[in-house]
């Protein structure tokens, strides 16, 4: 009975006030990890999603777009949530998610290149 005595006093004394800068010091590798997270992962990600909520805003009629389905054609009509694109080559008309849009290229970039 007298040796858990010990080891539980052992225990407290281990645990004292004096050591406050060892918890400090533990928890700047984690925090490290977490600063090099945020700006290899997070900050990136958040740039990303900024910059395709605006090419979403911007979108107009007569833009060539890509969806995230891989369909390449041109707007025709642009509605709240929908965009009605033209795809060719018979020309048919797809009504498509705003949100599965993931690349634009104007409409004069697109005419530039098929002439050439």
């Amino acid at each position: 009975m007298s040796t858990i005595n010990f080891a539980l006093f052992g225990m407290f004394l281990q645990s004292s006030p004096g050591g406050a800068g060892g918890g400090i010091i533990m928890w700047l590798p984690l925090l490290f990890i977490f600063v090099i997270f945020y700006f290899l992962l997070i900050l990136p990600q958040q740039r990303r999603q900024k910059q395709w909520k605006s090419m979403l805003g911007n979108l107009k009629t007569g833009d060539r777009v890509t969806t995230s389905g891989g369909l390449k054609g041109t707007i025709i009509a642009l509605r709240d949530d929908n965009v009605h694109l033209r795809v060719p080559p018979d020309n048919i008309r797809l009504e498509v998610a705003r949100s599965a849009i993931v690349a634009v290229s104007s409409g004069e970039e697109a005419t530039t290149k098929a002439a050439s």
